[in-house]
């Protein structure tokens, strides 16, 4: 069995904490892992394979550490240029296995769910591989306990035939229903949620995507004929990608196949798809707040604080959410947090900033966070990894003191190379080629002054780069 880790969503729904270029699932949410690598830890169980995941490419090197720092290893990390749902990732997955002659049963998972109880999962995963074995397409349905508004249900018949006792027929697959509507189902007893999470092998998946969706099936073939092994990742050929229709696996397979069948999973499921949906599954204090970080909370109920930076304070409130980072706050009734993806939505179609990147900014080499800007000049707190190193480069527009805070730096100006130590400086000149590497065992951090006419990212100009980036990325 091999585990597909889709990692490609941008959880706009938990902004201002979740942003395109740092989405959920790479936040320690529910714990002090990160979602990624929860999903991964649940996974340690006799006869799982290496995983498999897919994610956008500029999240490459979060993955990549993300695995490291948990001492996991990937078999593949497929790189999407863009988005283009669940069939198509899934499908390029399958394809690669069948390239390789390894026709393995294919657990398909989100890289940004709960799961309370990793006993039941496995027991679940015992029943569901011995269904997926006889040639089912699995879905595991989390019973419906409550009406839910923001998950697609599933109808659930009578035992499958044929399959073992407790795999479950499918009769039909609802959308996202009203409220009342939603209640219906919770009364009735044989609707499910659909959890996102299959398992089938990939020869059958790929027979049932060919048969009902071939436009999906014959691009992704195109595609992935066309991609480029780097390493232990698989760049996917943006240009055939492209024309590569916009669809979910259940859209295009799960609703149409006469093989789908429901494996039921009670336990303590989540998606954490709202900030309404991460205070049910976070500790909270008697009066139901759950809070994080420098918090203070007076006469007030049920609501959800999050603070980054500074202290926050609640006075009389109820059912009330609250996040604070470094440069956004969000406030918003737990009703309406599902409104926060349009609000987001908003925030985008105005330019804003906000959406995409925290003021702390990863990159493979380390991170940088903006500290103050104005007229011609910009502060920042830069951090490089231990035997890490930035591009060779230089900027037309700008120059650049760089202050060492801690650690050892060694600096490439021009025909100049030389180390720094703390409390040392130096000044880079506009135009001068030059590169900030970290030759030492603990982590450098320098403060970064920069001043000139122009001072955005994409003032660059790259001669050389030890992760494979090109001009066109707009980060040092």
């Amino acid at each position: 069995m091999i585990p597909l880790i889709l990692s490609g969503g941008s959880g706009s729904r938990l902004w201002p904490l979740s942003r395109k270029q740092y989405p959920k699932q790479f936040l320690a949410l529910t714990g002090e892992e990160t979602m990624l690598q929860q999903t991964l830890g649940r996974l340690a169980i006799e006869g799982m394979s290496k995983p498999i995941v897919v994610c956008n490419e500029d999240h490459r090197f979060i993955v990549s550490e993300q695995l490291a720092s948990i001492s996991q290893d990937a078999q593949t990390i497929l790189l999407e240029p863009f988005g283009r749902n669940t069939a198509p990732a899934v499908a390029i997955a399958a394809m690669h296995l069948l390239a390789e002659g390894r026709d393995e049963l294919l657990l398909v998972l989100p890289a940004d769910h709960v799961i309370d109880d990793v006993p039941v999962f496995h027991q679940a995963l015992g029943v569901a591989r011995k269904a997926a074995e006889q040639g089912a397409m699995v879905l595991f349905g989390v019973p419906a306990e409550r009406p839910e508004t923001g998950y697609g249900y599933i109808k659930t018949g009578p035992d499958a035939a044929g399959l073992p006792v407790g795999v479950l027929s499918v009769e039909a697959f609802v959308e996202k229903p009203d409220l009342e509507t939603a209640s219906e189902f919770v009364a009735q007893g044989d609707y499910v949620w659909n959890s996102g999470m299959f398992l089938f092998r990939c020869s059958r998946y790929l027979e049932e995507l060919q048969r009902h969706d071939p436009d999906i099936y014959d691009t992704c073939q195109l595609a992935l004929s066309r991609s480029t092994r780097d390493m232990q990742f698989i760049r996917i050929d943006p240009s055939a990608f492209e024309c590569c229709p916009d669809n979910s696996l259940d859209y295009a397979v799960m609703e149409k196949t006469d093989r789908a069948c429901v494996v039921p999973l009670a336990a303590g499921w989540n998606d954490v798809g709202s900030w309404a949906a991460l205070w049910d599954v976070q500790d909270k204090d008697d009066n139901g707040n759950s809070r994080s970080g420098d918090v203070m909370i007076h006469d007030s109920r049920n609501c959800l604080v999050h603070s980054q930076s500074k202290l926050v304070t609640l006075v009389g409130l109820d059912d009330v959410v609250v996040v604070e980072t470094k440069d956004a706050v969000m406030v918003a009734h737990k009703d309406r947090v599902q409104d926060v993806k349009q609000l987001v939505n908003n925030l985008t179609c105005k330019g804003r900033s906000e959406t995409d990147n925290h003021c702390q900014v990863y990159r493979p080499w380390g991170s940088y966070d903006s500290l103050d800007s104005g007229n011609r000049f910009q502060v920042k707190r830069i951090v490089v990894k231990p035997g890490a190193s930035l591009s060779l480069q230089k900027h037309h527009h700008r120059a650049e003191h760089w202050i060492v805070v801690s650690g050892t730096a060694r600096v490439t100006c021009d025909d100049k190379t030389f180390l720094l130590w703390e409390n040392q400086s130096t000044y880079i000149p506009i135009a001068a080629v030059h590169r900030l590497a970290n030759p030492g065992k603990i982590p450098l951090e320098i403060i970064e002054v920069q001043s000139g006419s122009y001072l955005g990212e994409d003032d660059i100009e790259r001669f050389e780069d030890v992760y494979g980036r090109t001009d066109d990325v707009t980060i040092s």
